[in-house]
């Protein structure tokens, strides 16, 4: 039976990365070693990230001035290391889930923050619309996608300040105006590679303007300087970042992820709204095409978890929904076929056909 992986992360990759992954994890370019046990110093290795980087920036048409850096720590290190290296006085954020609540939370300490509007008091159903960013902020902070709670920003936002973005879950879905940010950071394992990878995006004029010392590790400088070699990157997720870059090419680009994207949530979103049995979660105008979140409709609640069972038997993986929101949620990243969004919403029909 084929399993159809809609996992929130660490997620659903394209087949032919993880086979060549797997490959290149016995016998690393002809070598005779693995990719796991050669030098980040190799000279077979320093290509990959090169390579990956040069990708990075076609594939979101990145500017001149700009640095691709290749680290660990997740998004959850960039919460600190953006404050650190930005942040001289005061920042704004817009809190729309749970991750830019601790995106938040980390930032205090290092400034004044000014939280400019929240959807927390309705269990961040919907991307706040009415707030004031205040021009005298160093950078304004948004949350792009917000797997949680299944809502996203498709849109840049204008701002009359910089903004730092986190796009962990969305990155590579739909063009970006990278020049309207001084920095773009995200964990890997949603659209890009395994876990343990993180991206930054930034622009080199705005790094080193802080007043405060910034440790060596957490200073974007020290890994532009160095091309995220300061230290060992995480050498497999980066090979397979690049896979997944060139499979992103191959494809058509992140005008043709995006299409995709569109064309998925749009048949399953369908469904959500014409199936008695279930219900979107997200204000419509914000609901996300990455990570699609329902619930079981009123009166019919005593069914979740028979649907889960029902859906997982039938090769439906990892639908069930975060314990903040309930239900379910299928994340539909780059990697996910129309063919499974399909299956999904078969299994939906099937059910309703039998309650």
């Amino acid at each position: 039976m084929k399993k159809h992986n809609f996992n929130a992360g660490p997620s659903i990759l394209p087949r032919e990365v993880i086979e060549d992954t797997a490959k290149a994890i016995l016998d690393f370019n002809g070598s005779g070693l693995s990719l796991m046990e050669i030098s980040h110093r190799a000279k077979d290795f320093q290509p990959v990230v090169d390579e990956a980087e040069a990708l990075f920036k076609e594939l979101l048409n990145i500017p001149e001035g700009y640095s691709v850096l290749f680290l660990g720590g997740g998004a959850s290190l960039e919460f600190c290391m953006v404050p650190f290296n930005f942040l001289e006085k005061k920042a704004a954020y817009l809190n729309t889930g749970t991750w830019a609540k601790k995106a938040i939370k980390e930032a205090k300490g290092f400034g004044e923050i000014i939280e400019i509007a929240s959807s927390a008091d309705d269990n961040y159903s919907f991307i706040p619309k009415a707030y004031t960013i205040p021009t005298d902020a160093d950078y304004l902070h948004i949350t792009t996608n917000n797997t949680i709670f299944g809502t996203e920003m498709i849109k840049d936002i204008d701002s009359p300040i910089p903004m730092v973005a986190d796009m962990s879950s969305d990155i590579f879905s739909r063009p970006i105006d990278v020049s309207k940010y001084i920095c773009i950071y995200g964990g890997a394992q949603k659209n890009l590679a395994p876990a343990g990878l993180t991206f930054v995006i930034v622009k080199n004029d705005a790094v080193g303007k802080v007043s405060r010392y910034v440790p060596t590790m957490l200073n974007y400088q020290t890994h532009i300087n160095s091309g995220s070699m300061f230290n060992t990157p995480p050498v497999v997720p980066v090979y397979s970042a690049l896979l997944t870059l060139r499979w992103l090419k191959a494809q058509g680009g992140v005008k043709e992820m995006e299409r995709r994207a569109i064309e998925k949530a749009t048949l399953l979103y369908a469904e959500i709204d014409r199936n008695k049995l279930f219900v979107g979660t997200a204000a419509e105008e914000d609901r996300s095409r990455m990570n699609i979140c329902f619930v079981m409709n009123s009166g019919y609640k005593d069914l979740e978890a028979d649907f889960l069972k029902f859906a997982t038997e039938r090769g439906m993986i990892g639908i069930k929904g975060h314990r903040s929101v309930g239900g379910f949620r299928a994340s539909c990243y780059n990697a996910m076929s129309k063919e499974s969004v399909l299956a999904l919403i078969n299994c939906m029909q099937e059910f309703e056909k039998l309650h």
